[in-house]
């Protein structure tokens, strides 16, 4: 009898179920609208400050680097920490790996 729970469909409408139950229960902590029925609550904001329409324009191209060097150093971590120690060639390999990777962060970085 218990089985049926653990059906995919009648799983994911228990968990739906209880999630709206936990938001409908969780919402009178929220702070009440002033000014209508939504008020400020769905206005941009910015450190205090009304603004008329939202104008921030992010920009990512100090990110693209940054997430890239992180990228290669962590599979340069997971590549060298699992060579094994024994095996000469697992070792080039990653000596290898180690070389390469270091000329594309050296090129990447060289402004």
């Amino acid at each position: 009898m218990s089985h049926w729970l653990l059906w995919p469909p009648i799983a994911f409408l228990l968990m739906l179920a209880g999630a709206l139950i936990l938001l409908w229960s969780l919402s009178i902590f929220s702070c009440p609208a002033k000014g209508g029925a939504i008020g400020g609550k769905r206005k941009a904001y910015a450190c205090g400050e009304s603004m008329k329409e939202n104008r921030g324009q992010p920009n990512y191209s100090q990110f693209f680097p940054f997430a890239f060097f992180f990228t290669i150093m962590h599979v340069l971590a997971l590549v060298v920490a699992t060579a094994p120690a024994g095996d000469w060639s697992a070792v080039q390999i990653a000596a290898g790996y180690l070389l390469c990777s270091s000329i594309g962060l050296f090129i990447l970085f060289r402004r």
